[in-house]
């Protein structure tokens, strides 16, 4: 690089990064999140606009290429998937950053066998890199239903997976010590196998952890390959590459973490415990359930000072959110309170719920968290589940039960419960829910969006 360029640069990326930082900032609040997605955006485009015209790029045309493929791609599907299926598009997405840093990987090993300290950042970049891939693939798979969304185990499992993965890091680090480029064609195939059988033990249930997990990897990964290319000739262009995979890959660990916690479980037993492999069973739950009708549903709530909404990834699926605003407005009209109780795993992707109620738009300031809301279903008179299940199911507060611990709505301790539902199954836990059987608890069946609008149909003509 020229010297006096050098400044220039270092500058520019400096830049990047601090705008990078800002944009992750912002995105801690849903108020504030579409401001912090603009300035990521920007500083990725100056970091890489910077990275392109460093001296000594080359071959401008296939990455002009790929900078439109990819551009126009990302845009339609960001304009055509739907609301209920964005933790899909999350999760192939988020799999899509593995695979760019796994073959950023591919190609420091290729260039830099015999380099300990290159070679080293650029094996476990490639290893991390392919894990997320394959396991966002997976991810996506069960998200989408196209494979089992249940865990799918077989005997001896967790041995042949680590086999699988000493054997495919040992290929790589031959591999990287010895010049042998052949051998790191089994040391990916083996890694991403590797990724495949990692993710299939995990269910439905889990995949809000799954995806803050993969998104760590990614972010986890993209750091490595920053390091290596600062220890490359381009040193440069590793810059904003560390700064932004280190910062991804922090915020998506202590997510991680935190989605764990919300369902009192260790991360380990999410990743190994095959949690609703099997449902359930030996448990008999006391009473019945008791239906209600729409009609009867407006009156109570008609007639509420307060009711709390928890929605669930029943309401996703059927697209519900503009029906349940109509039916908050409705409420508010009558002088009613509404307010909305979120969980931190309900739905399948961190926020998921947040998201659909910002899309039919919902103040923010009307959504609380567990922590936030628990304290007021005691005084609330109504509480309306739409296609909740394992987060507000009270045998989470029953010794023996698989729940046991993990922190839930308590939905049970309003003076009524109406939970919307479809039938009468169980959640992805496969754990029959204790909700549905207590004497202040009424059923109302059906599609959530057709149910709602039944509601909003009876509150018109009162």
């Amino acid at each position: 690089m020229i010297a006096w360029q050098t400044p220039l640069v270092d500058g520019v990326y400096v830049v990047a990064i601090l705008v990078f930082i800002l944009g992750l900032r912002s995105m801690s609040s849903p108020a504030t999140a579409r401001r912090g997605i603009m300035l990521a955006g920007v500083a990725m485009f100056i970091a890489v606009a910077v990275s392109v015209l460093l001296p000594g790029e080359s071959n401008f045309a296939l990455i002009a290429l790929g900078v439109f493929v990819g551009g126009l791609a990302g845009w339609y599907w960001a304009r055509v998937v739907q609301m209920t299926a964005m933790p899909q598009m999350v999760a192939i997405f988020n799999g899509m950053g593995g695979g760019a840093a796994g073959a950023i990987a591919a190609v420091e090993l290729l260039v830099s066998l015999g380099n300990p300290v290159t070679a080293g950042l650029s094996l476990a970049g490639a290893v991390i890199g392919s894990v997320s891939i394959a396991g966002s693939i997976i991810a996506f798979l069960k998200l989408q239903g196209w494979l089992r969304s249940k865990p799918i185990v077989f005997p001896g499992q967790q041995p042949v997976n680590l086999a699988v993965l000493v054997i495919g890091v040992a290929f790589g680090g031959y591999a990287a010590y010895s010049v042998q480029a052949f051998w790191l064609l089994p040391f990916f195939l083996l890694m991403i196998l590797f990724g495949f059988l990692f993710a299939l033990p995990i269910g439905g249930a889990d995949m809000p952890v799954v995806i803050s997990l993969f998104n760590a990897f990614t972010g986890i990964a993209v750091a490595l390959d920053g390091f290596a290319l600062v220890n490359g000739p381009l040193g440069d262009a590793g810059y904003a590459l560390v700064v932004a995979g280190t910062l991804v890959g922090a915020a998506g660990s202590l997510l991680t973490l935190l989605m764990a916690k919300a369902m009192n479980r260790s991360v380990g037993n999410v990743l190994f415990g095959a949690f609703g492999a099997t449902e359930e069973t030996g448990t008999t739950v006391q009473g019945s359930m008791r239906s209600i009708d729409a009609s009867d549903a407006a009156v109570e709530m008609a007639y509420a000072n307060e009711v709390i909404i928890v929605p669930g990834y029943g309401m996703a699926v059927a697209q519900a959110q503009q029906k349940v605003k109509e039916l908050a407005d409705l409420l508010e009209a009558k002088g009613v309170t509404v307010k909305y109780a979120i969980h931190p795993v309900a739905g399948r992707m961190p926020g998921h719920m947040n998201v659909l109620l910002a899309e039919a738009g919902i103040s923010y300031d009307k959504l609380f968290d567990r922590d936030e809301i628990n304290s007021e279903f005691p005084s609330a008179d109504v509480a309306l589940v739409i296609g909740a299940n394992d987060v507000v199911n009270p045998a989470a507060h029953r010794p023996g039960s698989p729940l046991f611990g993990m922190p839930i709505l308590d939905v049970d301790q309003a003076h009524n419960v109406i939970v919307i539902k479809r039938g009468q199954g169980k959640g992805f836990a496969g754990i029959e829910n204790d909700l549905f059987y207590k004497d202040n608890t009424r059923m109302l069946y059906g599609d959530a969006q057709a149910a709602v609008g039944q509601i909003v149909a009876a509150l018109k003509k009162s």
